[in-house]
């Protein structure tokens, strides 16, 4: 066991690691478990009444954050994680190395939260616990319950968000990001269905990713007990930046268009379109992972990033 984790504001990805992973009281209450002794996946379970599953996805984020060790140990029947506390002591220092005097805003929207859309079936919204309106059926993408969505899908068209952008008056902008957990979409999971999904800032055309799944064939980290097994289970996160030297998907530069190009406080607003275009080569439609269902726990995630 280490004696002491040290981290500061440099170390943004294990911050954030580190964030998500304490900010669920049963993570909590699994370490103070673990602080008097080792445990497998299924006492966890036990001990704190919730189903196996969730103790393993609970574990899995604290061991991203390096809270805890696990290790396979023979059982009766094949082997079992058994997990154990990886330090004594976290230290979080508000020091950084940074000389630039950058702000950020971050934005997290709701998968639920679009004012526009276009779709086709196949389609469907659901939420945390049950579906939202009928399946196949584009006119109960506005339905009131849809701000509870955390899983939507359609197979043609676009779903249309609204950023805010009141921030950025009287500011110099330097950095957009974007990202979202997304695959293509058939009737049911298929690894092998591409699908070209493009993401539009203020109405341009920011780079199209060609998907290669609708994967599915194991459970996603997220996704609720009562999802099918047959159905689509995660994506991949995917990040959309624009910068003053041009715009980039995931960190390959794509056009040389410039965050200024984008116009971000033209309108109240910043507009984010994510669908397939008319001209796509694949149009293999899109499922839209909210934070309770995929592998990532996280929306639709904005980072602006400026000077003042």
């Amino acid at each position: 066991m280490e004696r002491s984790i040290e981290v500061n504001l440099d170390d943004g990805k294990l911050l954030s690691s580190i964030g998500r992973a304490l900010s669920s009281e049963v993570r909590i209450e699994i370490l103070k478990l673990l602080k008097e002794k080792t445990l497998n996946i299924n006492e966890i379970a036990e001990k704190l009444s919730i189903p196996a599953s969730s103790a393993a996805a609970h574990v899995k984020a604290l061991e991203e954050a390096g809270l805890l060790h696990t290790h396979l140990q023979p059982a009766v029947r094949g082997s079992m994680k058994v997990c154990s506390v990886a330090t004594e002591q976290l230290v979080i220092s508000m020091q950084t190395n940074m000389t630039y005097e950058w702000k950020t805003e971050i934005i997290s929207m709701p998968i639920g939260h679009f004012v526009d859309y276009k779709v086709e079936p196949t389609c469907g919204i659901v939420s945390e616990k049950t579906r939202i309106g009928e399946e196949d059926e584009p006119r109960c993408f506005f339905e009131p319950d849809r701000v509870d969505a955390q899983l939507i899908w359609f197979g043609k068209g676009y779903l249309e968000y609204r950023f805010p952008n009141h921030f950025l008056a009287n500011v110099k902008e330097k950095e957009l990001e974007i990202s979202m957990e997304l695959c293509s979409e058939d009737h049911e999971y298929n690894m092998d269905y591409p699908s070209d999904i493009t993401v539009w800032i203020n109405g341009i055309e920011v780079a199209t990713w060609t998907c290669p799944s609708d994967f599915g064939g194991r459970r996603g980290k997220w996704n609720p007990d009562w999802w099918p097994d047959k159905n689509t289970q995660y994506g991949l996160l995917k990040t959309w930046k624009l910068t003053e030297d041009g715009s980039y998907l995931d960190k390959e530069k794509v056009s040389n268009q410039t965050i200024k190009d984008y116009h971000l406080f033209s309108e109240p607003y910043i507009t984010v379109r994510v669908g397939i275009a008319e001209d796509a080569v694949h149009i293999g439609g899109i499922n839209l992972f909210g934070e309770c269902f995929g592998d990532y726990h996280q929306n639709i995630v904005m980072k602006i990033s400026y000077e003042s």
